[in-house]
C-alpha cells in the first residue's frame, strides 16, 4: 500500500505498526556497543535499561528467556557489546533494542561472572576463614567427586595406594564440564553428606580453559561445598588456576595430585613419626625412671626407726592437749567474767526504772499544764467580756436607739453625712432603730461657714 499517493488516514497504532515492520525488516540483527545507564531488574525477570555514547541513547530490553543464560549481570556504568534487534514499543511509540546477547568489553564474559559472584559471595561470608573446618589428621576413608574417565582420578588413586595403601576410596562420579555439570557436582556434595560415609571430601578435576573450569565457578557448587559438615578440599586445573570452589573449601589443592598429597601423610612418614615418638618416649621414661630412683634412695637414707617418729608425735600430741586444756579453762574465765558485767549493766539500765520515772514526770507536766490551761481559760474569758463591753458601747445600734438615723443614697448606697452632696430631688434611705423609711429631698440647708 502507497500512504503517500493519496490522502490516506492512519490511526497512531496502524502507524507505530507499519513503522516496527519497516524496522524490524531492516535491523533483524545488528551489535551495538555502548554504556549501561537507567538498569532496572525487575522480579519478572526482564532486564530494562539504556544503552548510550556521548551523543545518543538507546532504550533497551532483554527478556527473561535470553537473560537466563547470563554468566554476568550488567550494572549501571559498565560497557557492553550488545546484540540484538530493533523493534518499536506500541504502548509508548518508541524503537528499542530487543537484546539477544550481551558482553561486557575489554573483560570477557566468563571472567566478569567469576568478579561479580566471587565479590557477592565473599560479602555474604561463604569464604570466611572461621567456617573453614579443619582436615582430619587421620581419616579412614576418603570421598572423591570428579571425572570416572579423567586423568584425575587415576592421579588420584596412585598417589593414595603408593602414600597409604589401606585407605579406602569412595568415589561418586560426575560430570566436570559442560551444561549441567555444576548441578551434578552439588547434588554429589549433598548425596556424600547425606551418606555420610567418609571423613574429608576431594572435589575437583584437571586443567583445562576457563569455560572447562567453569562449573567449578557456579554458584551451586560454592553453596553445596559452603553447606557441607565433611571437610571439602578443593582441587581445580592446576596450580594457576583459581575457582570460586577453591575460596568457598576448607582447603585448597593446587592440583588433584597435590590433594591426595595433602588428604593423609604416606606411610613411611607415619612410620618416621611413630619411631620419632617412641625414641623420645623412651628417653623422657627413661630420665623420669632415674629421677625416682634418685628420689627413693635419697628417702631411704633419711628414714629413721620408726619408735622414736611416733615417741615424738605421742610428746607432740600431749603437749598440744595440754594447751588445749589451759585455752579452754582460760577461755570459759574470761566469757564467765564477761557476763557478769553484762548483768550489772544490764539490771543498771533496767528498763523498768526509767519508765517509772518517766512516769512520775508525765504526772507532773500533766497538772503542771491543767493549771496553765486553767489560767489561760480565765485570762481569756475576762478579756472576752471587756471585748464586748466596748464593742456595745460603740455599736451604732445605741446610737440609732438615742434617735439618730443613717442616710443613705438609692441610687449608689454611699452613706451621707454632708448636705452639700445632695441636691433636691435625691431619694434618701433612712435607716432608724427599727426599721427603715424611703425619703426624698425637698430642701436643702446648709451651715454657716
Amino acid at each position: 500500500m502507497d500512504i503517500f499517493s493519496e490522502k490516506t488516514i492512519l490511526t497512531v497504532s496502524r502507524l507505530t505498526a507499519l513503522l516496527r515492520g519497516v524496522l524490524e525488516e531492516n535491523f533483524e540483527q545488528v551489535w551495538v556497543q555502548g554504556e549501561v545507564s537507567n538498569l532496572s531488574l525487575p522480579s519478572s525477570g526482564h532486564i530494562y535499561f539504556t544503552l548510550k555514547d556521548s551523543g545518543a541513547q538507546l532504550r533497551s530490553v532483554m527478556f527473561k528467556g535470553s537473560a537466563k543464560n547470563l554468566k554476568f549481570r550488567p550494572t549501571d556504568g559498565m560497557a557492553l557489546i550488545v546484540r540484538g534487534r530493533i523493534s518499536v514499543y506500541d504502548q509508548r511509540g518508541e524503537y528499542q533494542l530487543l537484546c539477544e546477547y550481551l558482553e561486557p568489553t575489554g573483560v570477557g564474559t566468563l571472567q566478569t561472572a567469576f568478579i561479580q559472584l566471587k565479590e557477592r559471595l565473599a560479602r555474604e561470608g561463604l569464604f570466611a576463614e572461621t567456617h573453614k573446618k579443619a582436615m582430619p589428621r587421620f581419616p579412614r576413608r576418603i570421598g572423591v567427586i570428579t571425572s570416572p574417565t579423567g586423568a584425575a582420578i587415576h592421579d588420584i588413586l596412585n598417589i593414595l595406594k603408593r602414600r597409604f595403601a589401606s585407605l579406602e576410596v569412595l568415589i561418586y562420579p560426575a560430570r566436570v564440564q559442560g551444561e549441567g555439570a555444576s548441578e551434578e557436582i552439588a547434588r554429589a556434595i549433598d548425596e556424600m553428606n547425606r551418606m555420610a560415609e567418609v571423613d574429608v571430601l576431594i572435589v575437583g578435576r584437571g586443567g583445562g580453559s576457563l569455560e572447562d573450569l567453569w562449573p567449578f565457578n557456579e554458584e551451586a557448587v560454592a553453596r553445596a561445598v559452603y553447606r557441607s559438615k565433611i571437610p571439602v578440599i578443593s582441587a581445580v586445573g592446576h596450580e594457576t588456576d583459581w575457582s570460586i570452589c577453591d575460596f568457598t573449601a576448607d582447603l585448597r589443592a593446587p592440583t588433584p595430585s597435590a590433594a591426595a598429597e595433602m588428604v593423609i601423610a604416606s606411610t613411611d612418614e607415619l612410620r618416621g613419626q611413630v619411631e620419632a615418638f617412641s625414641h623420645r618416649l623412651r628417653l623422657v621414661m627413661g630420665n623420669r625412671l632415674a629421677a625416682i630412683n634418685t628420689r627413693l634412695e635419697t628417702l631411704k637414707k633419711s628414714l629413721h626407726d620408726p619408735r622414736t617418729m611416733l615417741g615424738h608425735l605421742a610428746q607432740r600430741m600431749d603437749d598440744l592437749t595440754g594447751r588445749l586444756d589451759m585455752a579452754l579453762y582460760n577461755g570459759v574465765r574470761y566469757r564467765r567474767e564477761g557476763f557478769n558485767r553484762l548483768c550489772g549493766a544490764l539490771q543498771y539500765l533496767n528498763p523498768a526504772n526509767r519508765i517509772e520515772s518517766m512516769r512520775q514526770r508525765t504526772f507532773l507536766l500533766s497538772a503542771q499544764m491543767e493549771r496553765l490551761l486553767m489560767q489561760r481559760l480565765e485570762a481569756l474569758k475576762q478579756e472576752f467580756g471587756d471585748n464586748a463591753a466596748r464593742l456595745e458601747v460603740l455599736s451604732p445600734l445605741k446610737t440609732l436607739a438615742r434617735g439618730y438615723a443613717i442616710a443613705t443614697r438609692i441610687d449608689n448606697g454611699v452613706v451621707i453625712s454632708d448636705a452639700g452632696k445632695l441636691i433636691a430631688g435625691d431619694q434618701l434611705l433612712l435607716t432608724l432603730h427599727r426599721g427603715s423609711a424611703l425619703c426624698r429631698v425637698e430642701e436643702l440647708e446648709m451651715p454657716d461657714s
